[in-house]
């Protein structure tokens, strides 16, 4: 990207303005702290990282426009709104055209309309920002997060983390189709699909670290790769897909600990009873792998046994031995109210679905399923990455927010904090810096604070059937009485009378 001093200074004051309600989370000192760490050079051009930062969040929020609409927005934006409240009265002035120097060519985009960048060469630039470059901001971005709200995190002493993946689809293209492979959809056709694995902060819906791969890269594997991130005494919870005697020794190997739902076949050797549906086991896989791996045989763990009225019997199995540090109750308890007036968390294992939340809220509320725009495989990991930034600033903002009022951040709505957000965007835009942190950003933090999601425990919500249903006993799964038929019944022949 050329160097261009006029357009990189406008491009700088825009990128100033145009996240300002996250001007005390983002500052351009951590993207350049973040940038270092990983040898990338800033850039003197008006598409340097730092801009290039903000154009990913950008990207993410705006999935209506292509790259040069979201280019050119913020621009066009403080243009309007700097004729909006000119004075009527005073006589326009008539805009100087740029001149070019001499010697250049009429082609050469320096020093003419300072304000647009191609889509093509904003394409290039963000091929030169490595996937190690958003994990160090990512890391960055979360140790502050946590010197300021590093209780929120935890659960008696562990750091709580949720690990889950999930499938993203994408354009039908052949580049992408051909890196990151096929599934089918539910029409059956066979479309490219990306996927995500991602370690997820339940108790405040933070993401932590995520793998964006190709469909033959299994979950497991990405897996792996995101427990190297793990510190001591961190406490995964994961889904009963991610059962893996290696990750098991692989987290013990950090001083970490897991808890995950058990595999009917696993071989579980009762040691001791440690209380009413609570044991010490003895797991030894039966797979050989894990020996020539160098492995231990067997390695104990607990299990506690539980079933919720109208499912089956489910076991939780996790390395966190001490009954006494984490009661049986604290696990499978279910959220609820016990008496009026007094309110029953969930239990601990349960607090995993937070993490199909955060899916749902960056897929449906970003718009990820169906908006990404990018036809090669640099540009779905840049997309990606501003989808995963944008989303961790926005639930930062509704912890403040949460903080501020005394509420649980869990209660409030992301769908209206994103809202929020987007419609202060052209006051933030033509406000002060003063003026936004100290009168704009405190009425955000109201307003956001405002939209609040009841807990409701125990909600249901039945699948809808055609015609009449049977097993109308509490607890029973509902079903038809007769399902219909896929090719209609031949009408009987008439006998015609002799």
């Amino acid at each position: 990207m050329f160097t261009d001093e006029q357009r990189y200074s406008v491009w700088n004051g825009i990128r100033q303005r145009d996240l300002r309600a996250f001007a005390a989370y983002l500052p351009v000192e951590l993207i350049v702290e973040a940038a270092a760490q990983v040898g990338l050079v800033m850039g003197r051009g008006p598409l340097h990282v730092g801009n290039l930062v903000y154009l990913a969040v950008l990207s993410a929020w705006h999935t209506e426009r292509n790259f040069a609409e979201v280019l050119a927005g913020a621009a066009q934006a403080l243009a309007d709104l700097a004729d909006a409240t000119a004075d009527p009265s005073a006589r326009p002035r008539r805009p100087r055209r740029p001149r070019r120097k001499p010697g250049r060519s009429k082609h050469d985009p320096r020093g003419i309309e300072p304000m647009k960048v191609s889509e093509e060469a904003f394409t290039q630039a963000r091929r030169r920002v490595p996937t190690a470059f958003w994990v160090a901001l990512l890391s960055l971005l979360l140790g502050r997060f946590e010197a300021q709200h590093g209780q929120r995190l935890c659960w008696k002493g562990f750091r709580l983390l949720a690990l889950d993946g999930t499938e993203i689809p994408l354009e039908n293209r052949k580049s992408l189709a051909a890196h990151f492979g096929t599934a089918r959809n539910g029409q059956g056709r066979s479309l490219p699909q990306a996927r995500l694995v991602m370690l997820q902060f339940p108790l405040v819906r933070l993401p932590y670290r995520y793998e964006l791969s190709p469909l033959a890269v299994g979950e497991k594997t990405l897996a792996g790769r995101l427990i190297e991130h793990l510190r001591p005494g961190d406490l995964v919870l994961m889904d009963r897909g991610f059962w893996s005697y290696g990750l098991f020794c692989q987290i013990q190997a950090r001083e970490a600990f897991f808890a995950l739902r058990g595999f009917a076949t696993a071989k579980l050797t009762t040691l001791r009873r440690l209380g009413r549906q609570d044991r010490l086991v003895s797991y030894a896989p039966t797979d050989r792998k894990w020996r020539r791996q160098g492995l231990p045989a067997s390695m104990t763990l607990r299990a506690i046994d539980y079933q919720v009225q109208g499912f089956r019997p489910t076991t939780i199995v996790t390395n966190v031995l001490d009954a006494e540090l984490a009661p049986r109750s604290d696990w499978v308890r279910l959220a609820g109210r016990s008496e009026p007036g007094r309110h029953l968390a969930a239990g601990l294992y349960h607090r995993r679905w937070e993490i199909e939340t955060t899916f749902a809220e960056v897929k449906v509320g970003q718009n990820l399923r169906t908006a990404l725009r990018s036809r090669t495989p640099e540009g779905i990991a840049y997309e990606i990455a501003g989808h995963v930034l944008g989303y961790l600033l926005v639930r930062w903002t509704m912890v403040d927010a949460a903080a501020a009022s005394g509420q649980d951040p869990l209660r409030l709505s992301f769908t209206a904090a994103l809202h929020e957000v987007q419609d202060m965007r052209d006051a933030f835009l033509v406000a002060s810096a003063e003026n936004a942190d100290r009168i704009l950003r405190p009425r955000l933090l109201a307003r956001i604070a405002e939209h609040r999601v009841p807990e409701r425990p125990g909600r249901h919500y039945p699948r809808p059937h055609d015609g009449k249903v049977k097993n109308k006993g509490k607890g029973k799964r509902q079903l038809p009485s007769k399902l219909p038929s896929k090719t209609p019944a031949r009408p009987k022949a008439r006998r015609h009378a002799a």
